[in-house]
């Protein structure tokens, strides 16, 4: 396996019309990263860039970069709704009747 390669892709859907785009590594992640828009680069961005260059010139992880990566689509809105595969979102009840969202592992 390629060193630069994220273990999982990271899904991203950034068009409701089009098919959902998938990040594989540090290099595809860090060339989406340098198209972004210039006035909707915030720290968060800046800090998926930084820990994406560090990978390519190997002074951080790819995990390292895809977890930067993934914080910076989530803030973004353009995480593909079905990112957390074997999640789902349940309403659970507690002794006092009133209900909470929790995520489990299904």
């Amino acid at each position: 396996m390629d060193s630069l390669q994220f273990f999982m892709p990271v899904r991203l859907s950034l068009d409701a019309e089009k098919p959902i785009t998938e990040i594989y590594g540090v290099d595809q992640a860090l060339d989406f990263l340098l198209a972004w828009p210039t006035g909707r680069q915030g720290p968060v961005y800046q800090k998926a860039l930084n820990a994406c260059f560090s990978a390519s010139v190997e002074q951080a992880s790819a995990e390292d970069a895809r977890k930067a990566f993934f914080n910076f689509t989530k803030t973004a809105g353009i995480l593909a709704k079905d990112a957390f595969p074997g999640i789902s979102r349940r309403r659970t009840s507690t002794r006092y009747g009133s209900g909470r969202v929790s995520n489990r592992l299904v």
